[in-house]
């Protein structure tokens, strides 16, 4: 039996936030620019990139944030931005795309 309702739900807030800086990232140049960023790529690096961060749990009612983090730390956006470049690097060194 589940806790959640329905009209809940449990997500990784993190996620958003490390597609958020990649994003930014590729738009700023912030990597090689012969890095591959199709959306294999991409996806690589997040789940790379994810697996090195904390979790920050959040709790959502019907789409809405219910409980939200308010500004990212600097730390904790210098922690993404290593684990992106760390990701990037292993990804860039072994593509998946034509696998």
């Amino acid at each position: 039996m589940s806790i959640l309702d329905g009209s809940e739900m449990l997500k990784n807030y993190m996620e958003d936030c490390v597609e958020d800086m990649l994003h930014n990232m590729i738009r700023n140049g912030g990597f090689n620019t012969r890095l591959c960023v199709c959306e294999q790529c991409r996806i690589d690096m997040m789940a790379i990139a994810l697996s090195k961060l904390p979790t920050k749990y959040i709790v959502t009612r019907k789409g809405e944030l219910y409980a939200k983090i308010n500004t990212l730390q600097n730390q904790f956006e210098v922690d993404i931005i290593s684990a992106l470049t760390q990701a990037s690097a292993i990804v860039g060194n072994n593509p998946r795309h034509g696998a």
